[in-house]
């Protein structure tokens, strides 16, 4: 990584996939950005862990599927892209419900 400065505006950040490899011109540019400093509004606040579900901390179940119950759930994830704790948290809701 070299010393020397570059503006924002020298290096196009559309070019970069995740995941990869930055480039040594994207690593500079991002060390630049961050030596000029942010302003705390701009940073945003940090928060470990995973988001909250509902009011407090969540648990973790484990469930057991047969193959044809598994490979049903992963068809819908793929169509509807989204996770299996969100299709089965709605299930759940719903026949809760019932």
């Amino acid at each position: 990584m070299t010393s020397r400065r570059i503006r924002q505006t020298d290096v196009d950040y559309d070019d970069w996939k995740y995941p990869g490899i930055p480039t040594d011109q994207q690593l500079d540019a991002w060390a630049a950005e961050a030596e000029r400093g942010y302003e705390p509004h701009q940073l945003g606040r940090f928060r470990r862990g995973r988001p909250t579900l509902g009011d407090g901390p969540s648990r973790v179940v484990q469930v057991r599927l047969d193959p044809q119950l598994f490979g049903d759930l992963e068809s819908r994830i793929e169509a509807e892209g989204t996770t299996a704790s969100v299709i089965m948290r709605e299930a759940l809701r719903r026949y809760l419900a019932s």
